[in-house]
């Protein structure tokens, strides 16, 4: 009599525990978004439904201010960690092995490994002694930081794509004395574009959601959206909050979304 292999998903409990695990997932997160439509003041008594605090959010100077500054940095970040991320795929994946190519590995994946706080203090250090050295504060330590931590969230589905490409029409093109730019650009580049946009994307949504290391890194006068929200919760907390962050959820979720289709998408 054959033996059956072992199935989590008959063991007594796994639904229950299943849902449970759902349920403290996301139950909160459904309140939030309620709550956000909620017309009183009050976080936790429902007052009736209202499109009153996403209408303040809108029209608060501070929040548009910090938007603005989210959108701004979260862009130049992905850009720049997409960057780096394409072409350390491509040496990581389009080169023989070589002696320590798994410590470069770990090297990019370095912010994935270290407690966020850590690399948060480390790049205040840093940043101070060039700002007391340059007099220069403006939102760039904000841009290399967040590009810096999001390099390995780029890299990794990029990686990924480039490990599943059929490499035939590369050599082809090789044989036929194409230089390596021109294989890149018109043999490579075309199909690593689903990765490279969804290594953006999740670089991008990272970026944006970002509070700890832009709360050690900011000077003064450079909330983004989740750092003022962070703020106003030590004040005083309102439906506002909940509308900030429902929609920074949505903003989020069709990211992701967006980066799941990108990532199954085949040449």
């Amino acid at each position: 009599m054959a033996k059956r292999g072992f199935d989590i998903q008959k063991q007594t409990g796994f639904a229950t525990i299943a849902m449970a695990c759902f349920a403290m997932l996301y139950l909160p997160i459904i309140l939030l978004v309620l709550y956000s439509f909620n017309s009183g003041t009050s976080v936790a008594i429902w007052e009736g439904f209202s499109w009153r605090w996403y209408a303040s959010a809108w029209a608060n100077e501070q929040v548009q201010e910090a938007t603005v500054r989210s959108l701004i940095i979260a862009f130049w970040a992905s850009a720049i960690a997409t960057s780096v991320a394409v072409m350390a795929a491509l040496a990581t994946t389009r080169t023989p092995k070589f002696k320590g190519q798994t410590m470069v590995f770990a090297m990019i994946n370095q912010p994935l490994m270290v407690p966020e706080i850590v690399t948060a203090v480390a790049l205040l250090i840093f940043f101070a002694m060039i700002k007391v050295a340059t007099g220069y504060t403006g939102l760039l330590y904000l841009i290399i930081a967040h590009a810096a931590f999001c390099i390995p969230f780029a890299y990794l589905p990029i990686r990924a794509r480039l490990q599943g490409m059929d490499l035939s029409l590369e050599q082809a093109a090789a044989d036929l004395y194409a230089s390596p730019w021109h294989v890149f650009r018109r043999i490579t580049l075309p199909q690593l574009w689903p990765g490279i946009l969804a290594g953006a994307m999740l670089a991008f949504v990272i970026s944006l959601d970002d509070v700890v290391i832009t709360e050690f890194v900011k000077s003064a006068g450079q909330d983004t959206l989740p750092t003022y929200m962070l703020g106003q919760l030590r004040r005083v907390i309102t439906p506002e909050i909940n509308a900030i962050s429902a929609v920074l959820l949505g903003i989020s979720v069709i990211m992701v979304i967006a980066f799941t289709l990108l990532s199954k998408i085949r040449n």
